[in-house]
Formats: structure tokens, C-alpha cells, sequence
């Protein structure tokens, strides 16, 4: 069996590799507050039912408002940003930290020099489509005579 590589050193290559596939992801010119911000991304990857994806992005200096249609969870990778949701609702995210935006939220984001992030976004479903999916399973479970509980689930205890 192989040694394990360190963690940081496989981070590091991962970032190398994706870094150059990110192609312009212009910020739309409406949304830009101050400076002139060039963000660029990359699709790692898409679920096969499209309602979540993995992508990378970097952004140069600039402030700029963002408009969030899905949830995003994001993970910054390098650099720093600050991030504002109103008066005196300012917090600074840096290398390391995580943040989840809510679909329907809107942020400020102020990159001093850098920013790296990972996204992990997921297209909510709606109430009426939960519920739907709720019954699917009670019923798909109900006929299989065992309970039809998914990863989720399980993993946030209801299992």
C-alpha cells in the first residue's frame, strides 16, 4: 500500500490542475460597486439530476453586489473576501472558512487583492415539490415494507 500523501500537498496539486481550466466569468457590470473585478470559474462537477454542483472561482480585487438564486455553500481556498448582508452585517472569510448562502439572499462582497473559492450549490426545491417527494418515498417504502431513508437523512439523524 502506497504512503499517504500529506493532505496539504494533494490540495495544492488539485488547485494547480483546476486553475488552468477556470475561463472568464465576467460579474455582471450592473452588480460591480468599486474597482474592476475579473472573476474567472471552472464546473468540477454536476449531479446527474443537475440540481447540485461543485465549481471553482477566483475573483480579483473589487466590490460588488451578488445575487444568490440557489443555495451556495462556499469553501475560500485562498486570498480573502469580506462580506456584508446590510449595516453593521459585515464578516471576513479567509483560507479555510466556510459560509452558506441562502437562495433568495443577497451579498456584498469586498475582495481587498484575491479571492479562491469552492462552491457547492443546490437548486432548492420547492415546498410543493417536497411534499411530492415526501409521499414518493413514504409510498415507494411502504410497498417495499421497509423504510426508504436516504444519505441525508441519515446523516442529519432522522434515521
Amino acid at each position: 500500500m502506497p504512503p499517504a500523501r500529506p493532505m496539504a500537498a494533494s490540495l495544492r496539486q488539485m488547485q494547480e490542475r483546476l486553475s488552468q481550466a477556470l475561463t472568464p466569468a465576467p460579474i455582471p457590470k450592473q452588480w460591480v460597486l468599486r474597482g474592476n473585478p475579473v472573476a474567472r470559474g471552472s464546473l468540477i462537477h454536476r449531479s446527474a439530476d443537475t440540481m447540485a454542483l461543485t465549481a471553482l472561482w477566483d475573483c480579483t480585487a473589487g466590490s460588488f453586489n451578488w445575487f444568490y438564486d440557489v443555495d451556495e455553500m462556499v469553501y475560500i481556498v485562498d486570498g480573502a473576501v469580506m462580506i456584508g448582508s446590510g449595516p453593521g452585517k459585515q464578516r471576513v472569510l479567509e483560507a479555510g472558512d466556510t459560509f452558506f448562502f441562502p437562495a433568495g439572499s443577497r451579498a456584498q462582497w469586498t475582495v481587498p487583492a484575491y479571492v479562491r473559492k469552492i462552491a457547492f450549490l443546490h437548486v432548492p426545491l420547492s415546498r410543493k415539490m417536497r411534499l411530492a417527494r415526501a409521499i414518493y418515498r413514504f409510498l415507494t417504502g411502504w410497498l417495499r415494507g421497509r423504510s426508504q431513508l436516504g444519505t441525508a437523512q441519515v446523516l442529519a439523524g432522522e434515521g
